[in-house]
């Protein structure tokens, strides 16, 4: 009869357990998962958490209902932007944030929580330091090299004038070798070293703001990538320790003119016009942290222009890895929270293309990454009236 009761009672408390475990999945396991974000509302701006991609929590007002309620509860400061949050989260915030998502339902949720179409979406972080890699997918680099190839052969008939005579083999590029103090390569890396330039935090913009076509320009280019922000303070880091000064990923649109310089001055090549005109760097719309990213080097990015696929691609394809750009970046700068490390273009962009379709005024642009979101952006003209 003990051996009975015994049984049934273990059939109770095993279904009590499971049932138990499928509630905390319907209701608050969601909830474990979240994005951040930067929030304006009411013409106040907060740091947010984003549940379920459809709903956005004021992290100050939702901590002070959550120590009202946990009394036992540390007390912390809430942060007053993403830079702060950043800075304190592996030692205060994350399994704060993570308590605060337990709370929030998907229906009925309290006043502190908002819906996405009741705020106005801010670039995530604004970072102290922008940087953007150059030629990190072997797609892009191959693309523009097919493209290239493609412009010389057409022109190769007229600059011969209709000889026969035959070229000899192009001759082999020089093997890539270190940057003493910056970059050294292990043997057998046959690789060029990473490429990384820098793109004014002054032209950062967020989701649904407007990029902006300077006067006079025409050959405005797109690029969708996956971008790093930085965890900690990183200067000197290993490659193997790189992931440890990480904080999280989010989307970058890495807007480009590629309409040059009109003349040859320091051989033609300026990144300030190429990557630096106002509102060249969209950001967002929100940062992951790490932890919900479970392969970084495996992560689709997708790139549409008025709905058209323009790029589609993966992080597997990048020549140099997002841990080996960061510690080449931080050999070269000091890196801190909030900054940000973006990967590089894919394939795709109009420097590939026979028939380039350059962005113009009209357009929008969506860079869309994979377990982060959507990076939508109308394409306006240069006001006549700026001052600029």
């Amino acid at each position: 009869m003990r051996v009975t009761r015994t049984f049934v009672a273990l059939i109770v408390a095993t279904t009590v357990a499971v049932i138990a475990s499928a509630g905390l999945g319907a209701q608050g396991g969601a909830a474990m998962t979240f994005k951040l974000g930067t929030f304006e509302q009411g013409g106040r701006t907060f740091v947010g958490l984003v549940l379920r991609d459809a709903q956005i929590v004021d992290i100050a007002r939702a901590n002070t209902a959550y120590e009202q309620a946990n009394a036992s509860a540390p007390k912390l400061t809430a942060p007053t932007d993403m830079k702060q949050l950043i800075a304190r989260y592996d030692n205060e915030w994350r399994t704060r944030l993570m308590a605060i998502a337990r709370t929030i339902p998907a229906a009925g949720a309290p006043a502190y929580v908002y819906a996405i179409s009741a705020v106005r979406i801010r670039p995530p972080v604004m970072p102290s330091v922008q940087l953007n890699a150059g030629g990190n997918y072997v797609e892009h680099e191959q693309g523009i090299a097919t493209n290239q190839a493609r412009g010389a052969a057409a022109a190769a008939p007229a600059a011969r004038g209709g000889g026969g005579g035959g070229r000899g083999a192009a001759p082999a590029a020089a093997a890539a070798v270190s940057a003493p103090g910056i970059w050294e390569r292990k043997p057998g890396d046959t690789r060029d070293n990473p490429y990384l330039f820098l793109k004014s935090p002054s032209v950062i913009i967020g989701n649904g703001d407007s990029i902006v076509v300077p006067r006079g320009r025409v050959q405005i280019d797109f690029e969708c990538e996956f971008a790093t922000v930085i965890g900690k303070p990183a200067h000197y880091v290993p490659i193997d320790k790189a992931a440890d000064y990480i904080f999280g990923y989010t989307a970058h649109h890495d807007v480009s003119d590629r309409q040059g310089r009109g003349d040859r001055k320091m051989g033609g090549s300026d990144w300030l016009i190429g990557k630096n005109h106002d509102t060249f760097g969209p950001l967002g719309p929100y940062i992951v942290p790490k932890e919900f990213i479970k392969d970084p080097m495996n992560v689709r990015h997708t790139m549409y222009l008025n709905g058209m696929v323009m790029q589609d691609s993966n992080t597997r394809n990048m020549s140099h890895n997002i841990w080996e750009m960061l510690s080449f970046a931080s050999n070269i700068t000091t890196l801190n929270p909030g900054d940000v490390i973006s990967g590089g273009s894919p394939a795709g962009t109009n420097l590939e293309r026979p028939d380039p379709r350059w962005m113009r005024a009209g357009d929008n642009a969506k860079c869309e990454i994979e377990g982060i979101g959507a990076l939508s952006n109308p394409v306006v003209a240069e006001a006549a009236t700026s001052t600029k």
